[in-house]
């Protein structure tokens, strides 16, 4: 999602302009130290907010901007991101 934000935002080519790259970096580091591991569910439904609020108010333009544009660079990815809204959240894990 990021990556179609950041090409059709700042017309970047290929790699993300800095400000993406590090919204990206972010992003990643706070998965990877979330209590839900592999079965997080979708941003939209999770109870836990794991961004600043700054961050997850740019992310948030990120996915609805990109959300949409999904279903046409990689349809498989946008359906499966669908149904996973619709999962019931599982109980946090601690790591």
């Amino acid at each position: 999602m990021v990556a179609i934000y950041c090409r059709d935002h700042h017309q970047c080519r290929g790699e993300l302009c800095e400000s993406c790259a590090g919204l990206f970096s972010y992003a990643m580091a706070r998965l990877d130290h979330c209590p839900y591991g592999a079965d997080k569910p979708t941003c939209k439904v999770c109870p836990v907010h794991c961004y600043k609020k700054d961050v997850r108010e740019q992310m948030r333009q990120v996915m609805r901007y990109a959300g949409p544009r999904m279903l046409f660079s990689h349809p498989v990815l946008a359906i499966r991101h669908l149904l996973d809204e619709r999962k019931p959240v599982p109980a946090a894990r601690r790591r």
